[in-house]
């Protein structure tokens, strides 16, 4: 599988007198449009039908108004650079962080359950990993988290739109203030990539999850991280490290109320 479809990289490819905040326009822009071009590719969900038993498995989740296709290029980096067996599936605009989460939930369930499974999400979709593994039993499934410009204290860009998902976007969001309150209930390690120049996710200190490892990427946008090939990078090492270390979810198949 090609990484992209004919969209050339540009990063790194600006001459070193252009200002960095229009080098960060600029870059944020073309990662949009790829993200556009993108949209239309990988709709149905796709689960590995083989893998090995105590092999890794990377889900990807994505954000609002996006498809699993916006991933393509982080596909390829993760197939290629760890070789785990790699996991997506797209749902609909405007769904909610719950509604998503149950269909993670589905995803999972059909991984044999000796894998390792690593959650990556982006925007909305890191939100969405975080509630799986709090909330729906996943702590019992998953070895990591991992999201890329998630809002977990909201945005103030969501106060236009308090309906649909909207409502749970925003900085006084009744889901978001859970998820920050359960950080620490489960050993499920999580890193929050951070979009130095993000400007969907205001503040930018939204971005940081409660626990966990902070990584802060000057000069990148919202969608920025999923083509950056540093983003990508730190991504591909978490899964390298945590195959290295054998890291493996919590294996109680108790669930929230069960205990």
């Amino acid at each position: 599988m090609r990484p992209d479809d004919a969209i050339p990289p540009l990063y790194g490819s600006y001459v070193s007198y252009v200002p960095s905040s229009f080098r960060s326009h600029v870059t944020e822009t073309v990662a949009t449009l790829r993200e556009v071009a993108l949209m239309a590719r990988d709709i149905p969900s796709d689960v590995p039908a083989q893998v090995d038993p105590h092999s890794d498995v990377v889900v990807l989740v994505h954000g609002f108004f996006a498809s699993a296709g916006v991933f393509r290029p982080m596909r390829h980096r993760l197939v290629t650079g760890t070789g785990a067996k790699v996991a997506s599936f797209t749902h609909a605009p405007g769904a909610g962080i719950e509604r998503i989460a149950r269909s993670l939930a589905r995803i999972v369930d059909r991984i044999p359950r000796d894998c390792r499974v690593h959650l990556v999400g982006h925007s909305l979709g890191g939100l969405v990993a975080r509630w799986y593994v709090q909330e729906l039993g996943g702590h019992t499934r998953v070895a990591q988290t991992i999201s890329l410009g998630s809002p977990f204290g909201g945005t103030e860009r969501a106060r236009p739109f308090r309906f649909l998902v909207g409502a749970d976007l925003c900085r006084t969001s009744p889901i978001l203030a859970r998820l920050r309150a359960r950080a620490h209930e489960h050993d499920v390690p999580h890193t929050s990539v951070v979009a130095d120049a993000d400007a969907l996710i205001v503040p930018r200190e939204s971005a940081v999850f409660p626990r966990g490892d902070v990584v802060v990427l000057p000069g990148r946008g919202h969608n920025s991280l999923l083509f950056d090939p540093e983003s990508i990078t730190h991504v591909v090492d978490r899964v390298r490290r945590a195959r290295k270390n054998g890291t493996a979810p919590n294996r109680r198949q108790t669930r929230r109320g069960d205990d």
